[in-house]
């Protein structure tokens, strides 16, 4: 067994080939090999007469080598797809390794082939690698292994991890077009008072008039830009870093955050949607899955992505391990809408209480998805009048000095 945790997984490359079928005909692909001998004789033993093999030149952008949540998500797919079929498990992972362009999930499949093939489970060799597979994740695959359900437990995670992979683009959505405008507005902005507007000071030296206040305010701005810009860089980089270091290591600054995040107008609204969804989703998915009630719970907490909806499901789940009904605890922490305890209150009664959460995700999500075109469609016109304002009141600084004359000399 500690032979087969040793082994080394040989690297494949992708070689692009031009080869003479049978007929003589030519034909030109890729091929996966480990080099380019290795290339040659896998053609050959395909009917091919290799002509040249080369290695596949790297990307312009590099190689893809980062694993992401997303590729994590589309992993899951392919193995409920591949499981449902019937193919074997190790088979499933081998032909998703093989096929994987991304030369670091290509490896990482790889081993988690090698450490099934030598006996671990698949949920503690999962385990292994928890930047990639948290423990929700794992303690979903553990229950299908010991119900005998693996391939219905990789569609239900599938199905999560496409949903929240959804949610989190949609929230991304909602967060990225602002700043990115605001952040091109900053850098347009200092480009006209660094160099733009020092033109214009030169012309106004030479008028030996005084300037408008308005004009003389833009100036001292530029000024201070000119001679400084480089404290302001710093200053903004330094308190973005010691913000972020202090949200992920100060618990009650990460609390203060996220409250004052979620009161926050229009974009609180979508980000408290979002975890309502998320909420349901996740114990619907755990629940359903024959995970107690207690640790799903846990794992919605550990999944919320808030550090104030978080202190609430552990509220929530201290309450319902001391015998309380899930309605009324969600009820007393004032976080949850009120149809939402009431479909979880039905889901209660009738003894489904998975698929009722799963019907509250939908229609969250499905409000956050509405939120995100409504503030999409709400912002452009803001933003516009926003740069309209911020770079048309420097043209009208500058240029105000210049109409003055003109009224003089009229």
């Amino acid at each position: 067994m500690a032979q087969n945790n040793n082994f080394k997984i040989k690297e494949l490359h992708t070689h692009t080939y031009k080869a003479l079928n049978r007929k003589g005909e030519k034909k030109s692909g890729e091929i996966k090999a480990g080099s380019i001998a290795e290339g040659k004789a896998l053609l050959r033993q395909q009917g091919l007469t290799p002509i040249t093999v080369r290695k596949k030149p790297k990307s312009l952008f590099g190689d893809q080598t980062k694993i992401t949540a997303a590729d994590i998500s589309i992993v899951t797919r392919q193995i409920a797809t591949m499981l449902g079929a019937g193919v074997p498990l190790v088979q499933s992972i081998d032909l998703i390794a093989n096929g994987s362009d991304n030369k670091s999930l290509r490896v990482l499949m790889q081993k988690i082939s090698v450490k099934i093939q030598a006996g671990l489970p698949l949920s503690e060799t999962l385990r292994e690698h928890p930047k990639y597979f948290d423990e929700l994740y794992c303690d979903l695959v553990k229950s299908g292994e010991q119900s005998g359900a693996l391939d219905r437990i990789f569609d239900r995670i599938a199905i999560y991890k496409e949903k929240a992979e959804a949610l989190k683009s949609k929230i991304k959505k909602a967060m990225f077009y602002p700043i990115a405008v605001l952040v091109v507005a900053l850098i347009v902005t200092s480009i006209l008072l660094i160099f733009v507007v020092p033109q214009f000071a030169e012309i106004f030296g030479s008028f030996g008039a005084e300037l408008p206040a308005f004009t003389l305010f833009v100036l001292g701005i530029s000024e201070l830009m000119q001679s400084y810009w480089w404290v302001v860089l710093g200053i903004i980089l330094l308190t973005g870093y010691l913000i972020s270091k202090a949200y992920k290591n100060n618990l009650q600054f990460r609390t203060a955050s996220d409250l004052f995040i979620l009161k926050a107008p229009v974009i609180g609204n979508i980000l408290n949607k979002a975890a309502v969804a998320r909420f349901a989703r996740t114990l619907s998915t755990t629940f359903a899955a024959g995970v107690p009630l207690i640790e799903a719970l846990e794992s919605a907490a550990g999944a919320s992505g808030n550090e104030i909806y978080r202190n609430a499901i552990m509220e929530i789940r201290d309450e319902v391990s001391s015998g309380n009904q899930m309605h009324n605890s969600m009820k007393q922490t004032e976080r949850f809408p009120e149809m939402v305890i009431q479909m979880v209150s039905i889901g209660e009664e009738s003894g489904a209480l998975d698929s009722m959460l799963a019907k509250v995700a939908n229609i969250y999500e499905q409000e956050v998805d509405d939120a995100v075109d409504g503030l999409t469609a709400l912002l452009e016109p803001m933003i516009m009048a926003v740069l309209g304002v911020v770079i048309g009141g420097l043209i009208v600084a500058m240029y105000l000095p210049i109409f003055q004359m003109g009224s003089v000399v009229g």
